[in-house]
């Protein structure tokens, strides 16, 4: 292959045209015309008691990094999404995701944010191929290859940091079912009603858990039943032993049945699942580490019992 070099000329211009570009994009993203919150937003408010809807516009967050690209690149995210749809998931997937995660913007702010991501790692790539031609070290093939690669580095990047946050706080709310669960049976056996437990739990808890029963209560404060509102928490974050959980409560509430027992026993139940979980996890890391004790550790220790005669042997002849 012959190499390719660049003038620094026409390098010089490249880079102060992505200057000039990102300086321009930043101050339209600021602008009025695109920064002005629509009508659903502005009449969300006043619909929290009857449309979910309203209550997921309501909590969001009320501006956006990069209004702009809401206005303008619809098409190119429109197409970003059938031609990595695959990889990306389907949005049902990656709402849950970002539910798990804690995340209160939306399934096409976060395809706008992968995007973002993908762009980066392409212009990234992009500018390392320029650097390299430039300095004659680098072949036409990988010139063209470096902003395709750095895209799919910066959409890998920007799935694994959404699915690693999600797991991340999954973990967090499974760990804290069990107190949680014995905290309210306490309140319960105290004398107090559900309601009342669940809101003492959000008021003085200070984990995930806590704060997602906060929601809970903030919902039933304006209309919604309590049941529906634990449902629905169940069927958002998808975890199976916080939804049995839940399912299991809103069923004791529909019929009346005692629930202080019952969050005793899911409980016990939730500390032996965690338990059995653990045991799995401590069974695969004794196998991942037999590679470092077969292939690191046991090498050096023969080798410092074995070379000291080998020594001694070659001494003698």
């Amino acid at each position: 292959m012959v190499p390719v070099s660049l003038e620094p000329g026409l390098a010089l211009a490249m880079a102060c045209g992505i200057g000039i570009g990102l300086g321009l994009w930043s101050i339209a993203s600021r602008l009025p015309a695109f920064a002005r919150p629509r009508l659903a937003t502005r009449i969300a408010p006043f619909l929290l008691d009857v449309s979910p809807e309203a209550r997921r516009l309501h909590e969001r967050a009320p501006a956006d990094p990069v209004p702009v690209l809401g206005v303008l690149a619809v098409p190119l995210l429109e197409g970003f999404q059938r031609g990595f749809g695959a990889v990306l998931g389907t949005e049902d997937r990656t709402a849950v995701r970002l539910r798990r995660a804690g995340l209160a913007r939306s399934v096409e702010a976060q395809r706008l944010r992968q995007l973002g991501w993908t762009v980066a790692g392409a212009v990234t790539g992009g500018g390392a191929a320029v650097l390299a031609g430039l300095a004659g070290s680098a072949s036409q093939l990988a010139i063209v290859a470096a902003p395709i690669v750095g895209a799919g580095i910066g959409l890998a990047a920007s799935d694994h940091a959404l699915t690693r946050a999600a797991r991340k706080r999954a973990a967090r709310l499974e760990s804290e079912l069990p107190t949680v669960l014995e905290f309210v049976a306490l309140s319960l056996a105290a004398g107090e009603g559900v309601h009342d437990a669940l809101a003492r739990v959000a008021r003085v808890g200070s984990g995930v858990l806590a704060d997602e029963l906060g929601r809970v209560v903030a919902e039933t404060r304006v209309g919604v039943p309590l049941g529906a509102a634990l449902a629905r928490l169940g069927d958002d974050l998808v975890l199976p032993a916080l939804t049995r959980c839940l399912t299991h409560i809103a069923a004791a509430l529909e019929r009346g049945s005692p629930l202080a027992e019952l969050l005793r026993v899911q409980a016990a139940d939730a500390r032996e699942e965690a338990r059995r979980a653990m045991l799995e996890t401590a069974g695969r890391k004794e196998v991942a580490m037999l590679v470092p004790l077969v292939f690191l550790i046991l090498p050096v220790t023969v080798a410092f019992a074995v070379w000291p005669g080998i020594v001694v042997l070659q001494t003698r002849l």
